[in-house]
């Protein structure tokens, strides 16, 4: 190895070890992706608020629920005396729930059996909203922080300042008869409702418009911790049914293929499918001959050529020159066509002409004789040559 072979190795060692040493000693970069999963201890996590569960309801069971709402309770519902062998509170913070219309109804009906929902979310499927009968509505416009608190007097000093992650939806209509206004929201001096709770049979729902209120981020600022605190205080303290974000079919929650996948007969012999098919494709991707070339036929450029050359002749006014180039080509038409000599045009040939041409002997004399005419003339002019051309364009097309 030359003595500059190992200069320029040794700088290439070198400089791989310094990015290594930059890009570990580098702090890894904040994610402020807003997951609020309980497993996350990123700022819009919710690793916080799930530890304090425990301490919030510390009578209370906290049993994840790891598939849709449907799933869960509906194995949980006894058909005979139309009762649910299990009772406490569902809870789901999210931006997007998985709750689709068919959960939406397992829920109402969970609730009218004496039941807790706690829902913190910013969007909500339309069975739960028609018949709750609220509507809500975002303003994307507005800047700066929000203030958030409870209408009760007793959490007067729970009001908390949110700066980050904010989303200015609110309740645009509500049922006022069957509704209780239990929190507010203020955005730029403007009041907005954020908070509800709707009885629902024997049980009760709540509605919460700003999951960003629970996560890590805001939890361990200053006491925020009272206003999540205070927001629990409304519901029981019995089993909590917390809604995980790690659900082991998410990804099919809405798919069409959600009961397929949820047999395992039906499943396996999907996945049977998918596996015959991905084979077939692979051993079927070789194709069985050889591609043949596409060759393209050669251009012919004959007519070009001709034109090219005829309008030079007429560009220079050579009319004798040109109406005789264009009478020898003719005339070689009519050899390779009518297989006719053209040595002697007399009224013979004419005859011979019209009979293999299906033209009119008359009209075909006429033509012959012209021809005649203009290869015995001299100084041929434009008119000649329009004339003649003419007549062969006639005979072409007639």
């Amino acid at each position: 190895m030359s003595r500059t072979l190992k200069i320029y190795l040794g700088l290439l060692i070198f400089l791989l070890i310094g990015i290594i040493i930059i890009e570990y000693s580098t702090p890894v970069p904040v994610n402020w992706q807003k997951t609020y999963n309980e497993t996350h201890k990123r700022p819009y996590g919710t690793y916080v608020f799930y530890e304090e569960l425990g301490t919030l309801f510390p009578e209370s069971k906290v049993q994840n629920i790891n598939v849709t709402p449907y799933e869960y309770f509906d194995d949980y519902y006894n058909w005979e005396d139309n009762s649910y062998l299990t009772s406490g509170t569902y809870m789901v913070i999210d931006d997007y729930p998985e709750i689709d219309n068919t959960s939406a109804q397992e829920l109402l009906d969970f609730a009218s059996h004496g039941n807790d929902i706690f829902i913190s979310s910013n969007y909500f499927p339309e069975r739960l909203m028609d018949s709750l009968g609220f509507k809500t509505k975002n303003d994307y416009n507005f800047k700066g922080k929000a203030e958030f608190y409870l209408t009760n007097p007793v959490f007067a000093e729970d009001s908390i300042t949110v700066e980050k992650g904010l989303s200015n939806i609110y309740f645009s209509e509500i049922d006022t008869l069957n509704t209780t206004v239990l929190g507010h929201q203020k955005f730029s001096d403007s009041l907005y409702t954020n908070f509800i709770k709707r009885s629902w049979g024997d049980g009760q729902i709540f509605i919460h418009l700003q999951p960003v209120a629970f996560t890590n981020y805001h939890l361990l600022k200053k006491s925020n911790k009272n206003y999540a605190a205070g927001v629990m205080s409304y519901l029981g303290d019995d089993t909590i049914y917390f809604d995980s974000r790690n659900k082991q079919r998410q990804a099919m929650s809405n798919s069409p293929l959600r009961f397929v996948l949820s047999q395992p007969p039906l499943k396996w012999a999907w996945f049977l499918a998918l596996l015959t098919t991905t084979l077939f494709i692979v051993f079927n991707a070789k194709r069985r001959q050889r591609i043949v070339e596409v060759l393209s036929p050669l251009k012919n450029t004959t007519v070009e050529f001709t034109k090219t050359i005829g309008n030079l002749y007429y560009e220079t006014k050579d009319h004798d020159n040109l109406i005789d180039k264009k009478i020898t080509y003719f005339l070689e038409y009519w050899r390779r066509v009518y297989y006719l000599d053209t040595q002697l045009l007399d009224d013979k040939f004419a005859k011979n002409l019209a009979l293999k041409s299906g033209k009119d002997e008359d009209n075909v004399k006429q033509l012959i004789n012209h021809i005649v005419y203009l290869r015995a003339k001299t100084g041929c002019n434009e008119t000649d040559l329009l004339r003649l051309n003419t007549a062969i364009e006639d005979f072409y097309t007639t």
